[in-house]
């Protein structure tokens, strides 16, 4: 007998990326939107914490999730642009076991209709044992509506990810 999706786990973690938040100097506005949306699409938020932009301290906080807090999903915000010090996308890479880039694809697509500045955007989405990793942008903004294109997507990506073995059936 399948599985159904209430019986895979729906628990997430917030993880935001930002030296000035991590030290206290900004407000962690692109969680507290995230954690909004995730409560209301019926995701249980079991973490959320503020990180600066190092390397280490991403890949640390990525595999905690993924392993000792057996997150379904984490969602990073912040990290994923060019600048320097702009690193979530390589400490993403560094944990996942497998990446999914038709979602990061997705969300680059839908934002560049809103701006040019979608293409520089070089978010990564990835899988680490049973949990989806997203990085999504540091803004509020672009946090949401990121977010709001791959949420269809999400409860199959979760089902399959943690061993739902029914058939793939087409939508629509």
């Amino acid at each position: 007998m399948s599985q159904t999706a209430s019986a895979f786990n729906r628990t997430a973690a917030i993880i935001t990326i930002s030296d000035r938040g991590a030290k206290g100097e900004r407000e962690d506005r692109s969680g507290q939107v995230l954690l909004e949306r995730l409560l209301k699409e019926g995701y249980q938020v079991t973490h959320r914490v503020v990180i600066p932009d190092e390397v280490d301290a991403i890949s640390a906080e990525l595999i905690r999730c993924a392993t000792e807090k057996a997150v379904a999903l984490v969602v990073t915000t912040g990290g994923t642009g060019v600048t320097a010090r702009d690193v979530t996308p390589e400490a993403t890479l560094a944990v996942v076991e497998r990446t999914v880039p038709g979602m990061a694809e997705a969300m680059r697509a839908a934002s560049l209709l809103k701006t040019p500045h979608a293409m520089i955007s070089r978010a990564v989405v990835g899988i680490r044992g049973s949990t989806l990793i997203v990085n999504l942008p540091g803004s509020p903004k672009g946090a949401l509506e990121n977010l709001e294109v791959i949420l269809p997507a999400l409860p199959h990506a979760l089902n399959k990810i943690q061993g739902d073995p029914s058939e793939c059936a087409s939508v629509g």
